[in-house]
């Protein structure tokens, strides 16, 4: 029944596009390319015992797009949130790169990734996937071939999905592009909940809550800090259930 509200919800959008691909052409050449967060993509958050090892993988928002440093940006924080909660260190590691759809993830990134075993792995993707209006069945065969790939690397890690972020609470963007992007991210999300709900030890983290203004940085399309922080508490509640 999801999978058929999906697509009615994309089918309803359809007369939408035209003025909503110009907007997308207008925004892009005035919205600034922000550059990833400074600072080592790998550290260590404190605390006792045996060091939790945390991998995490995908678009902008894994390389700290809208952060100065990667202390700031979302796996540092995440990987303080999870030794506060669990009081065990957690080794961390980021590997994303900008515009990375979950195709190029597997192709540009994965074969970076050392052949090392990690407790924990998350995968950060979906925006680009949208903007490119990929389709819910290729993006979860994308999916399902990453998770795959990086399990080849890895070892048969738990494998988190962050929930495909809202973009219809974007501030950057204008209506009507905002209504169908929101929509596409809607139903991609959804179809990654169902995939993780099929495969073993795949898991969907959802984005709990309302986005509000500070979660942005300047861009309207990133997360600051502050919103690098929430989706951080987010996303550790999810994995420490």
């Amino acid at each position: 029944m999801m999978a058929w509200t999906g697509h009615l919800r994309l089918i309803a959008t359809w007369p939408l596009l035209p003025v909503a691909l110009a907007q997308g052409l207008w925004l892009r050449g005035r919205v600034p390319r922000l550059p990833e967060a400074a600072g080592p993509r790998e550290g260590l958050a404190a605390g006792d015992g045996t060091p939790l090892r945390l991998l995490v993988l995908g678009e902008s928002t894994v390389a700290g797009v809208g952060a100065p440093t990667q202390e700031q940006a979302l796996a540092a924080q995440l990987a303080r949130v999870l030794a506060t909660r669990t009081g065990r260190p957690v080794q961390w590691q980021a590997l994303g790169k900008n515009g990375v759809t979950a195709s190029a993830t597997q192709t540009l990134l994965v074969g970076r990734l050392q052949p090392e075993p990690q407790d924990v792995v998350l995968l950060v993707l979906g925006v680009n996937d949208t903007l490119a209006l990929r389709r819910p069945g290729r993006w979860t065969t994308d999916l399902r071939r990453l998770i795959a790939a990086v399990r080849e690397r890895v070892g048969p890690a738990p494998v988190f999905l962050a929930a495909v972020p809202p973009m219809g609470e974007f501030p950057a963007l204008p209506a009507p592009l905002r209504i169908v992007l929101g929509a596409r991210a809607r139903v991609l999300d959804q179809a990654a909940a169902r995939l993780a709900y099929r495969l073993p030890e795949v898991h969907h983290a959802p984005l709990s809550g309302r986005l509000e203004r500070d979660f942005f940085c300047h861009d309207g399309l990133h997360p600051s800090p502050a919103g690098y922080r929430v989706w951080a508490e987010s996303l550790a509640a999810a994995m420490t259930v």
